[in-house]
């Protein structure tokens, strides 16, 4: 068997296989005993369990063909197996799909699958704000590279409506939202939530509900008159704010940010639109209070998605902490951490800066340089809330000082030129950091900009893209909390807990039970 061929069977077994078999899996997949390998294979493969369905494929060299783990056939014996991560690799190797169980079909593999994974793809857009929903059906479906019949199809199919009911829904409930919970008007309603006039959001209204949003409007109890308006934004409990607030606080950049013992508050900059926001939890109705300025309500759908990102409220616990606590090594901190979650960004690039301003220094001291860059960069802002009272610095600001402007606010003039290069990029290179980003690509524009590693970049990942993967095994303090392991070690030992590495990664830091 290749070399190449052993080393994708030793990924597959690391990503899947419990951590009694780790150690003996990387200290003898490439040696002479394949046979203890193999025989984990084959019971995988024997136990016909659909969860490995299109996972990896078997492969026969006796009758050289390939099949999925839930194939049906005889079972060879186990000398004349071979497995394999996707069909290409099994078919570079000369296999031919078995005409039993159909290779293609795995799940995944299937063409069939194309439309969910579509739509999926579609939808986490949408919400992100990577497609503007108020594009055209054909031209979102350029961005796929797919007609508009094809994707009418397909949202058809998988969820039973048409993309544009579905843009319309969720429209529509973020305008209930905004009836119910704010003052804002009417005419303020029907933009913020994304419709392009006044008209289209009534006959919108009463189509769907049969009433009129002022009718809905007369239904909610009457909410005093303020300047300050708030909505509640809902998660899955259990939700640690107390971990995510100290985790802030100790990032807190002077003047942009400021926590207390219960709320997190902040300056916003979105599209041109400035003002502030203020986080705090409610956790008898698993939701959080969000109150914001009226200046911010022209972007307030980017606004909701920024905040929602920030506080990671799409995460799923439960499911999250069921696969890591399968670790041993990671049980006992995944049982005393419940609710965990890997806390965001609410700017890519404020978010990058400040992460290149911690290297190789203690958090304590990144937030001091990070505070200096604020007053020298920040443009002032007024606010209700004396604390607040800068923006956070703009790529536009940075990309035009000079080394020497960065440098005497005690920043190494190796970190200066990052930073502006940083900027540039922003600004020239057409470098985005916001979720939905494919984060590989990403990590690969960040490290090519001189002073950023892989561990800045699996940082920046982590957070500003929301990757869930991520696994900066560089980082020294998770390599000493997992018993001094070289970046190697850690990251062999990290794959069984994919694809919620991130997760992981913050259990590691607070220190393993």
């Amino acid at each position: 068997m290749s070399v190449a061929i052993q080393k994708q069977n030793k990924s597959i077994f690391l990503d899947y296989f419990g951590k009694k078999f780790r150690v003996m899996l990387v200290n003898s997949l490439l040696s002479r005993k394949n046979h203890i390998v193999f025989t984990l294979y084959y019971n995988a493969y024997a136990a016909r369990d659909p969860r490995f369905d299109g996972v990896f494929f078997v492969g026969v060299t006796t009758t050289k063909i390939y099949c999925r783990p839930i194939c049906t056939a005889k079972q060879p014996k186990l000398g004349n197996f071979v497995f394999f991560k996707t069909q290409e690799l099994a078919e570079k190797e000369g296999l031919r799909p078995c005409l039993r169980c159909r290779p293609e079909l795995a799940p995944g593999c299937a063409p069939i699958d194309d439309a969910g994974r579509i739509v999926q793809l579609m939808i986490n857009r949408l919400e992100e704000g990577i497609i503007d929903s108020s594009l055209s059906i054909e031209a979102i479906a350029d961005q796929f590279e797919i007609s508009a019949r094809q994707l009418r199809r397909n949202f058809q199919k998988e969820l039973g409506v048409s993309p544009l009911e579905f843009i319309q829904t969720r429209r529509l409930l973020l305008a209930k939202q905004l009836l119910a919970e704010t003052n804002l008007t009417i005419t303020e309603i029907a933009f913020a939530s994304g419709f392009s006039s006044l008209r289209r959001f009534n006959d919108a209204f009463v189509t769907s509900y049969g009433l009129s949003p002022s009718k809905i409007r007369k239904n909610r109890e009457s909410l005093a008159s303020s300047p300050i308006l708030s909505v509640n934004l809902s998660y899955r409990p259990p939700y640690d704010w107390t971990g995510v607030l100290n985790f802030l606080k100790r990032r807190a950049i002077q003047g942009i940010e400021k926590t207390t013992d219960d709320t997190y508050a902040r300056t916003i900059e979105i599209k041109g639109r400035t003002g502030w926001i203020e986080l705090r939890q409610i956790p008898e109705k698993s939701v959080f209070k969000l109150t914001f300025s009226h200046s911010l309500v022209p972007v307030l759908s980017t606004l909701l998605r920024k905040v929602r990102n920030l506080l990671d409220l799409s995460a799923r616990p439960d499911l999250i902490s069921e696969h890591l606590k399968q670790d041993p090594l990671l049980t006992m901190t995944v049982k005393a951490n419940p609710g965990l979650r890997v806390t965001g960004a609410f700017c890519g690039f404020e978010l990058a800066v400040r992460a290149v301003l911690g290297q190789q220094v203690s958090v304590k001291a990144a937030t001091t340089l990070a505070k200096r860059l604020a007053q020298e960069f920040g443009q002032e802002i007024k606010t209700p809330l004396p604390d607040l009272t800068r923006l956070s610095p703009s790529p536009a600001l940075i990309a035009a000082a000079t080394i020497d402007d960065i440098a005497q606010l005690g920043i190494t003039r190796s970190r200066a030129q990052t930073i502006i290069e940083l900027a540039k990029a922003f600004i020239e290179g057409g470098l985005t950091l916001e979720v939905g980003i494919p984060p590989q690509n990403a990590i690969k524009q960040l490290t090519a900009i001189p002073g950023i590693g892989q561990w800045t970049a699996h940082y920046i990942a982590m957070r500003a893209l929301r990757w869930t993967d991520a696994f900066p095994k560089e980082d020294l303090v998770l390599r000493n909390n997992l018993g001094g392991l070289t970046a190697k070690q850690a990251y062999e030992l990290s794959l069984s807990w994919r694809p919620w590495r991130s997760y992981a990664v913050l259990h590691i830091w607070r220190g393993l039970v």
